[in-house]
């Protein structure tokens, strides 16, 4: 029979120590987050439905954006044990210069709609975190004011060739002024893909206040409160316009681009140039041949052609067809560090992730980003740990097989 006996007090000190109290309500949000999934649950019960949709949602019926993150679900690795991974080094040489994480900050437009400290936010936390981050043409940042926000950071700078060559010309020279020392030509933008979501939420820039849009606004009184009270949202890039999202892509894309638009940028660009969109092998051979310094394999996060390749498993075979005449990158999918380690490990020279960082963004601006990345970060070391790799260039296919 078991013999009881009241506990001492000094027994019930060891184990009721109740968790400090966070006063701050965006820190306390944010010490609940372990994963980008929870990021995602708090933005969203934080964004209006349009604003999050934008994010969240891709082309027609989502199977592109659906097939790249099942990829990653599909990544086996293959663990090597003893060999001593009490030190790891996550940095790795990205166009000839070193950054302590191993990837980037994809390019995002309406950045500043998601939530309102925007484009600065995630520059102040790549420059803290010594990475890169990618400005987009349709961001609701100037180029001068992000250079301003975090001067010390690593810019690139996102291009739409526009119908308009000089406009193009104008931000070329305009962010190559301010520092930015890499281009990322986007080419998988003839027309606008069917980003079903937006329409039927009837998104707008800047959001009209709708009756629909009211209602959801009541649920949301922080996000209007911050929007109507900082600074106009508007591209900053971009003319004055007013109008759906679709019809903003259709006047900006041009249908009629081709390799010689190539060809011009990469005359009129100083700096590094990545390609962005590739989604073939001849694809990738050709626009090295004309210069590009990087392939980025991209499907435009799902948001343009449904059902189109996925990037992970077009990899290999890119890699075998330029050798080592370009960097190759990859995007899309892309929501845990273990994702991240995988990519490298296929042979990916870096990753860039855009939904991570902007969920991370709408559940606690620029902390909400610090904390996507100290998620990443974390998840990356423990998935090398168990790898038995010390070191992100010591990564190989033989480390990530796909079931």
């Amino acid at each position: 029979m078991t013999q009881r006996r009241l506990p001492r007090p000094s027994e019930l000190k060891e184990i009721l120590r109740p968790k400090p109290i966070v006063l701050n309500p965006t820190d306390r949000r944010l010490a609940g987050a372990h994963t980008i999934a929870d990021l995602r649950m708090i933005a969203r019960k934080r964004t209006p439905r349009a604003a999050f949709d934008y994010t969240d949602g891709a082309a027609e019926l989502e199977d592109s954006l659906r097939r790249a993150r099942q990829a990653y679900r599909r990544v086996e690795f293959q663990p090597n044990v003893l060999r001593g991974v009490s030190d790891v080094d996550t940095s790795r040489e990205i166009l000839g210069r070193r950054s302590a994480l191993p990837f980037a900050f994809a390019p995002t437009g309406f950045t500043r709609m998601m939530q309102h400290e925007g484009e600065r936010a995630v520059a102040r936390v790549a420059q803290r975190n010594n990475m890169p981050m990618a400005l987009s043409t349709m961001g609701t940042t100037s180029i001068e004011d992000l250079a301003a926000a975090a001067p010390d950071a690593r810019k690139w700078f996102q291009l739409y060739v526009w119908r308009d060559h000089g406009a193009g010309e104008d931000l070329m020279n305009r962010a190559w002024e301010n520092g930015y020392d890499t281009l990322l030509l986007t080419v998988d933008t003839p027309v606008a893909g069917a980003r079903l979501r937006d329409v039927r939420n009837g998104l707008t820039i800047p959001p009209a206040l709708t009756l629909k849009t009211f209602a959801d606004g009541a649920t949301h009184p922080a996000w209007w409160f911050n929007l109507l009270t900082t600074e106009p949202l508007s591209f900053a890039s971009l003319n004055h316009f007013g109008g759906t999202v679709a019809e903003l892509l259709d006047k900006l894309f041009d249908p009629t681009l081709n390799f010689d638009d190539l060809d011009w940028v990469r005359q009129t660009w100083p700096g590094k140039l990545v390609v962005k969109g590739v989604q073939n092998v001849d694809d990738a051979r050709e626009v090295v041949k004309h210069g590009a310094d990087a392939v980025l394999l991209s499907n435009h996060g799902g948001r343009q052609l449904d059902r189109a390749p996925t990037p992970i498993e077009l990899l290999p075979a890119v890699l075998d067809e330029i050798q080592d005449s370009a960097e190759v990158w990859v995007d899309t999918g892309i929501l845990s560090g273990g994702d991240i380690v995988a990519a490298l490990a296929r042979g990916a020279n870096t990753v860039l992730i855009g939904r991570a960082f902007l969920y991370g963004l709408m559940a606690g601006g620029e902390r909400g980003v610090q904390r996507c990345v100290d998620i990443l970060r974390t998840e990356m070391i423990r998935t090398m740990q168990l790898l038995g790799v010390r070191r992100v260039d010591d990564l190989r296919p033989s480390h990530a097989t796909l079931r």
